[in-house]
């Protein structure tokens, strides 16, 4: 099964909690991501903040095009105890 996102909430700076369809859900701070022309923008946190579930491909997309593999957030992902 490929993890898909079913929930996503930002919790502040460039962190986001995340809850796959596998059923794990933890946090994940993307500052460290964000190189490159596309990921640069999302340095500022009110551009960051504007991600939204994309209905279709069940990852975080920003408006400018940047997202992310739902592999990649999964296989970050800081797992809630």
């Amino acid at each position: 099964m490929l993890p898909h996102i079913i929930e996503a909430r930002y919790v502040s700076g460039h962190t986001i909690w995340l809850r796959f369809n596998d059923g794990a859900e933890g946090e994940l701070d993307l500052f460290s991501e964000l190189h490159g022309p596309i990921f640069e923008p999302l340095r500022s946190v009110e551009v960051f903040r504007q991600f939204v579930l994309h209905p279709e491909l069940r990852t975080l997309v920003w408006p400018n095009g940047a997202d992310f593999a739902p592999e990649f957030l999964r296989s970050a992902l800081r797992v809630a105890a």
